[in-house]
């Protein structure tokens, strides 16, 4: 009986796409390249696996959503580009 070794994968369970480059800012990957994962073989999934950190190093970052609890705990005040929702 054979077994099969379990699948590599890029996943840190940080799912966003950046919208100018199309890729994750958790693992790099494309939606396309997500899709269709499963389907890779292991040498298709190791290359694509090999220019994923150049890619994220890449990524414009995604701005941090300011708390009010972490602006009362620090006296951060929010920045022009971060999302606060806490004033709605």
């Amino acid at each position: 009986m054979e077994t099969s070794s379990p699948i590599k994968s890029p996943c840190i369970l940080v799912c966003a796409i950046e919208p100018t480059s199309g890729h994750c800012y958790g693992c790099g990957r494309s939606r396309d390249e997500i899709a269709s994962w499963m389907s890779y073989s292991h040498d298709e999934r190791d290359t694509i696996m090999e220019t994923l950190p150049e890619r994220v190093s890449k990524l414009e970052r995604k701005p941090r959503r300011v708390t009010k609890r972490q602006r009362m705990r620090g006296g951060v005040a929010p920045r022009r580009d971060t999302l606060d929702l806490s004033s709605s």
